[in-house]
């Protein structure tokens, strides 16, 4: 039997010999986990535990396994979602797409039909629907895994009866037309997967990651796609990788949208693209 301080301690030696920079507060999280408490039950605690389930994974962890896929959650817009294996980590730059649906939707009571292609977890689409409580939604994605996870992130939130999830290719078999559209495509060059974070590069799903060898592969099928799904007056808003902004404009105004905002992330960075359709409605 140790206690919490003795192996928090060695803990923290095997995270940081694997290179995690942040090995304290790691450590700190896969105890409560492994302890079933809240982070504040942590404080000023240092009673006898059997360490044999945060062994495994402080192990998993010094081997690069996402945090997030080893306590199975992550925040995004301030809600709680299941993560797994299988499915793409939600990321704070993400966020972006949520903040410019709210400028541009500014009326929080709209009955908005909202589309996420490439749903992932669901994050977007179930953020979109807890800002907008009279908006009705669509996600699809081609991982029966992801829609898995999406479909208990949907019951958790409580948004069966304003969801629903499809297996689907970037809308290629979608009816119906949406005031929103939103999607974080894959945008990494093929070339780059190998110098990603052990983390990513390892375990988060490469149909989620790998954008073709310019990064650009998604944007040319979404394109087409959000063109014909996107109302009159509605607007598509997308993810972007580093240095993507004027490529990614020129495939969209090349199938007919006008930019109505490329959007920095916090770090000033261009991550969402708006997009409308050249034959707005006035």
């Amino acid at each position: 039997m140790s206690t919490t301080a003795d192996v928090l301690r060695s803990a923290v030696e095997k995270l940081r010999a694997a290179g995690i920079e942040s090995a304290r507060r790691e450590a700190r999280l896969l105890l409560v986990h492994a302890l079933g408490i809240s982070p504040d039950a942590l404080v000023g605690r240092d009673v006898e535990i059997a360490p044999a389930h945060f062994d495994d994974f402080v192990a998993r962890r010094a081997a690069r396994e996402p945090l997030a896929y080893i306590v199975g959650a992550k925040e995004f817009w301030s809600l709680a979602f299941e993560v797994g294996p299988g499915v793409l980590i939600p990321r704070p730059e993400t966020e972006t797409l949520i903040e410019q649906v709210i400028r541009f939707f500014p009326d929080r009571s709209a009955a908005l039909d909202v589309l996420d292609l490439g749903t992932g977890t669901g994050c977007l689409l179930i953020a979109a629907l807890h800002e907008y409580p009279n908006a009705h939604g669509v996600g699809v994605d081609t991982s029966r895994a992801a829609l898995a996870i999406a479909a208990r992130n949907v019951e958790k939130h409580a948004l069966g009866a304003r969801c629903r999830l499809a297996e689907d290719d970037w809308g290629g078999g979608l009816p119906g037309r949406y005031d929103v559209i939103l999607s974080n495509p894959p945008y990494i060059r093929s070339s780059d997967i190998a110098a990603l974070a052990p983390e990513v590069r390892l375990y988060e799903p490469i149909q989620a990651l790998d954008g073709g060898p310019d990064g650009l592969a998604a944007y040319r099928v979404l394109a087409p796609r959000i063109s014909r799904l996107l109302k009159p007056g509605g607007l598509a808003f997308l993810e972007l990788g580093v240095g993507q902004d004027r490529d990614v404009e020129r495939i969209l105004t090349e199938a007919g949208f006008e930019i109505a905002e490329m959007a920095p992330d916090l770090a000033g960075i261009g991550r969402c693209v708006v997009a409308r359709t050249g034959n707005r409605t006035k």
